[in-house]
């Protein structure tokens, strides 16, 4: 027993890289489905979040590809998780059989899209990029788009 009289509990050896996305991920997943999960003015770059200091991004705008299906899209008004049926909509275009990497500002959003999509969509292999758009957006180098892409899906929010 420790000192501190709290006990000895073994700590197990934790590959989180099933559920986790590294930048380099990003890179290499450019094509694949990728979703951020932030606000459509975050999205786009006309917002730029100055609330949190040690979350600033330098630059704004989303990761070339990225499809913008904000987190609070999967709960309804009564702040419940939506309908299977309508989460299938709303997720349907960017859910094609390869496995979607999930983004916001420093992940926390992202989660709970990555968990939509992991549990109660039943998608295998979806991974946050924690490091999220902190991260990118402050990287020597890494491209940025501002605005929406031409020929993008739409932007699909599922009336409460």
């Amino acid at each position: 027993v420790p000192a501190s009289g709290l006990g000895d509990y073994p700590v197990a050896d934790r590959d989180d890289k099933s559920a986790r996305a590294f930048r380099q991920d990003v890179l290499a997943h450019f094509g694949g489905p990728l979703i951020d999960a932030r606000g459509f003015d975050e999205y786009t770059g006309e917002l730029v979040v100055l609330d949190r200091p040690e979350e600033q991004a330098l630059r704004a705008g989303h990761i070339p590809t990225a499809v913008n299906i904000p987190w609070t899209s999967s709960v309804g008004a009564d702040a419940r998780f939506r309908p299977r049926a309508e989460l299938d909509v709303i997720y349907g275009a960017v859910v094609t059989g390869v496995a979607p990497l999930v983004y916001s500002r420093v992940g926390e959003r992202s989660a709970l899209t990555w968990f939509v999509l992991t549990y109660l969509l039943g998608v295998p292999g979806v991974r946050n990029y924690d490091g999220s758009w902190t991260e990118w957006a402050n990287a020597v180098g890494a491209p940025i788009v501002i605005g929406e892409e031409p020929g993008e899906p739409p932007m699909v929010v599922a009336s409460s």
